[in-house]
């Protein structure tokens, strides 16, 4: 995957996007298709290239191109976790016994396996790692942590706090 660092230029129409080994203008045109395609996965092509202002081949070679560049990676379907019984979100900050590659590597193979956890977030600060765990309950928390969390390697300390409630979340990057 590459991975990219985003610059403004003087020019507020254009985004440079250079990656390790590509260099891609990303215009007006585009970013407004991004801005609608995160918002709306499923939106027609035509009805895409009518917000835009271009012609549906011309909006479809540029939405093609978005994903061949893998500035789109994927498209998916957001599931409302009250609708299957996840209410309860929990942030979980791990530290570890040392911060080798070795130790770290073998955190992280291990994280990626427990189902309930939807992001791990190497960090700078107190915690080496943060977590962001879905599940039903505490109970069921519990479980997770008993079965998954406890077993994890290298952990020195872990500290666990519950969210109370949601405020405010967006998948949309700021494009």
């Amino acid at each position: 995957m590459l991975e990219y660092i985003i610059i403004m230029v003087y020019n507020p129409t254009k985004i440079l996007i250079i990656g390790r080994k590509l260099l891609k203008n990303i215009d007006v045109f585009d970013r407004k298709i991004l801005r609608i395609i995160q918002k709306n996965g499923r939106i027609s092509n035509s009805d895409l290239a009518d917000e835009v202002g271009l012609s549906t081949s011309a909006c479809h070679r540029r939405l093609q191109r978005l994903f061949d560049d893998s500035i789109i990676r994927e498209v998916v379907a957001l599931v409302s976790e009250k609708a299957i019984k996840l209410n309860l979100t929990v942030f979980v900050e791990i530290k570890l016994l040392r911060q080798v590659d070795e130790v770290l590597e073998e955190f992280e193979r291990a994280v990626c396996l427990i189902p309930e956890v939807l992001e791990c977030n190497l960090m700078a600060g107190s915690a080496d790692y943060l977590l962001k765990v879905v599940v039903g309950d505490a109970e069921d928390f519990e479980r997770i942590h008993r079965k998954y969390l406890s077993r994890l390697p290298n952990v020195s300390n872990m500290m666990s706090s519950f969210s109370l409630r949601k405020v405010y979340k967006t998948t949309a990057l700021p494009i």
